[in-house]
């Protein structure tokens, strides 16, 4: 599953920093403002984060917090969907002013794109059957164990940089899940913010195992380089929900959890 997304292509991002070589005439704030609306990149099709509901309207975690700061900053939220492989070329566009897709903060990612503050902090988790008494509390605990990730994820990545864990590859989470729940894999590893969904909408009997110290996620807002009161502007939005409880609320209504604060 393409969870906390970490799995981009260089090329991608050198067209990337090519396009914000251009000096901007205006703030995106400005810009924003004058147009009273906020364009934001969504995938539209990645439940419980964007999706389209029984209505056709977009729901989910990242809608609700696209409209609250959209809101917060005074103007209407304009969705725009895309795929993942075209989203961030279409920010560097300028089709969308923001994306609001659990989009993972990264070293390599800053060189071309400019962060909010995060709104989201996440880990890798691992996920057991419920009648599994064995309690692996780490990917060490894994050796000689077959895992099952996803493949092309940045958790196959993590699940193999550990030697002597036997990791199955599975194109997404349902296969894996079905194999973890007939026990031919013995656990499963995925993003914390997602088990309580896929162990949900999976029925089966399937129970979240332990967090993966070391495996955290920063989830921030990106945007443009060189717009720096529009970053100001964002960050002061995204403060104002976490001081009012918004944020919070938002969470738990999605996740059962509050996924808004650091994790300890």
């Amino acid at each position: 599953m393409r969870l906390i997304r970490t799995g981009w292509f260089s090329a991608l991002l050198a067209a990337s920093l090519l396009a914000t070589g251009a000096a901007h005439a205006a703030d995106l704030l400005d810009t924003v403002k004058q147009a009273g609306v906020l364009k934001i990149g969504v995938e539209g099709t990645y439940p419980p984060f964007n999706y389209r509901g029984a209505n056709n309207q977009l729901e989910g975690f990242d809608v609700d917090v696209a409209r609250a700061v959209a809101g917060k900053l005074g103007v209407k939220p304009e969705f725009v969907t895309t795929e993942w492989s075209g989203i961030i070329a279409g920010l560097q566009a300028g089709k969308f002013d923001v994306i609001v897709n659990q989009v993972a903060v990264t070293p390599q990612r800053k060189q071309a794109l400019d962060f909010s503050t995060p709104y989201v902090y996440s880990a890798a988790q691992l996920i057991q059957r419920k009648d599994d008494k064995r309690e692996f509390k780490s990917l060490e605990d894994l050796k000689g164990h077959k895992l099952g990730v996803s493949l092309g994820s940045n958790y196959n990545e993590l699940a193999k940089s550990v030697a002597g864990i036997d990791v199955k590859t599975y194109p997404g989470a349902p296969e894996y899940l079905r194999d973890l729940a007939a026990q031919r894999v013995d656990a499963a590893l995925n993003d914390r913010l997602m088990i309580s969904y896929l162990i949900k909408t999976s029925n089966l009997p399937l129970r979240a195992g332990a967090v993966v110290q070391g495996a955290n996620s920063d989830v921030a807002i990106p945007f443009r380089k060189d717009n720096p009161k529009f970053a100001q502007a964002i960050d002061h939005a995204l403060d104002d929900l976490r001081k009012d409880g918004s944020l919070t609320k938002m969470s738990v209504k999605w996740f059962g959890s509050d996924v808004t604060k650091p994790i300890k």
